[in-house]
């Protein structure tokens, strides 16, 4: 039981290390454009967009955030009852 459970764990983390992976990966190539092409950004920022962005960006890491914690609580308990019975 314990070892199926340390899998799944460990499953559930490798996927989330790719999602996030992936998400970053878009944010690193843009980081690392040359300084002669930030048009996207200059029009975010000029009709004040950029704000959005980043508020969307935060609530989602925020959310993410919220669910990992959660989820670590419901299996922090879920092993003090199986040690328990």
């Amino acid at each position: 039981m314990k070892n199926s459970l340390l899998k799944m764990l460990s499953r559930f983390q490798s996927r989330i290390l790719l999602v996030l992976a992936a998400l970053l990966l878009p944010v690193l190539h843009a980081a690392a454009q040359t300084a002669d092409s930030p048009e996207m950004a200059d029009a975010l920022r000029q009709n004040g967009k950029i704000y959005v962005v980043v508020a969307v960006i935060a609530v989602v890491l925020a959310g993410l955030l919220f669910y990992l914690i959660s989820l670590d609580r419901k299996l922090t308990r879920l092993e003090q009852e199986t040690r328990d019975s």
